[in-house]
């Protein structure tokens, strides 16, 4: 098996990282348990970890094992800010960087040794970086796979870094419980453990065959690959994406036109709202129908030029939805959604300027955008939205941008 001779790839995770933005913006939470959310914990404080409590658990059950817990409302706005100052910080720092979620991403760091430094090096300035740019402490772990730098990045935490020598790999690995290994959860630990496996090391020396007759082939060839941590899979940036949507369940009540009108705004506004944040224009407007006997249809209009304007795809969906009357008369509408697809860069695109962008004035976008941004997504609307159906108030202002 070929191993290569340096290790040079960074897996980098922030740690309780919901929690720890809190901590940040309020010194008051520094030192105690915090948890973000109430009916469900989103995220823990380490503090919070040492009595039990873990993301997922329930509020109440959290706030039996940690009765001493600050429990703080999520701000998804908050989260979204630090993490982009914490991308940027993996965009100076690698050429490839593959982001797994908000807080955490791999960085390929291979062939920068005589122009930047050794990867664990690179992995140290890195952590300074990050706490520079944003405040918050972050784990990085280093091996020669993915999978393994993220069992050390794991190992290490909080706020630590372990750097895996590829002499040392199988020796650090063989010797951790199954439960580290990527992709084995409690159901899996349990069934390994009815056949006396605890350790990786026992599961390696299983062979491929018997794990597979354990818990069915992919499993079989994937647990022992990782066992002895043979993982091909390079870093790779995130494609961009070819498309931006979203969509509406209506329920089984019948909708007026109005009704379906006011979703349709909101489900228009959002969309372009995130093609604006992440610099994309489209061409090709797509309705998506759900009917009530679960018939799906799809209408689709191919606009001379790309747009994210919020008005030039509200017209479009609205001359797309006039077209399916019929066929919403007939069977019943459940579900409508918008997107946008032919995006610039794909072939056929172009890119729009902005004063060829109809009917509604980039201006307007771009002011509602910078109002969302700095005072949050609820904190401005469009008229047409104002007088929804409280039915329909989840479209009143967009929803968060994700990770």
């Amino acid at each position: 098996m070929f191993v290569p001779r340096e290790a040079t790839i960074l897996h980098a995770d922030l740690d309780a990282f919901y929690a720890s933005v809190e901590q940040r913006d309020d010194p008051r939470l520094r030192g105690r348990p915090v948890l973000v959310g109430g009916g469900v914990v989103l995220a823990a404080s380490y503090e919070a970890r040492a009595h039990g409590v873990a993301g997922g658990m329930g509020g109440a059950e959290a706030r039996r094992r940690c009765p001493g817990a600050v429990v703080v409302p999520p701000r998804w706005e908050a989260y979204v800010e630090a993490s982009r100052a914490v991308f940027a910080v993996f965009e100076r720092t690698a050429p490839v960087v593959e982001g797994l979620s908000i807080d955490e991403a791999f960085l390929d760091v291979g062939g920068m040794a005589r122009s930047v430094g050794t990867p664990t090096r690179i992995a140290l300035r890195l952590r300074d970086e990050v706490r520079a740019a944003a405040g918050l402490p972050i784990t990085v772990g280093v091996a020669t796979t993915k999978s393994l730098a993220k069992v050390a990045s794991a190992l290490a935490k909080p706020d630590g870094l372990m750097v895996v020598p590829p002499e040392c790999e199988l020796a650090l690995l063989h010797g951790l419980r199954v439960e580290r290994l990527w992709g084995v959860g409690p159901v899996t630990a349990r069934r390994l453990a009815r056949h006396g496996i605890e350790r990786v090391g026992q599961l390696a020396g299983l062979g491929e065959v018997r794990i597979a007759a354990m818990l069915g082939p992919a499993a079989g060839r994937s647990l022992h690959a990782l066992a002895w941590n043979r993982d091909p899979r390079p870093v790779r940036a995130r494609r961009r994406r070819r498309t931006f949507g979203a969509q509406s369940a209506l329920g089984p009540r019948a909708r007026s036109a109005e009704e379906l009108d006011t979703v349709l705004v909101g489900l228009a506004d959002r969309v372009t709202r995130r093609m604006r944040a992440a610099g994309r224009a489209g061409r090709t407007v797509v309705l998506r129908l759900r009917f009530a006997d679960y018939s799906r249809a799809t209408r689709s209009r191919t606009l001379p030029r790309p747009t994210a304007a919020s008005g030039a795809v509200l017209a479009a969906a609205r001359a797309l939805l006039d077209e399916a009357r019929p066929l919403v008369a007939a069977r019943g509408l459940t579900l409508l959604g918008v997107a946008v697809a032919n995006l610039d860069g794909e072939e056929g695109a172009a890119q729009l300027t902005l004063p060829l962008d109809p009917p509604a004035p980039p201006g307007i976008d771009a002011a509602l955008d910078a109002v969302r941004d700095r005072f949050g997504p609820r904190s401005a609307t469009r008229a047409s939205l104002a007088g929804a159906d409280p039915g329909l108030a989840m479209w009143l202002a967009p929803r968060r941008r994700g990770r």
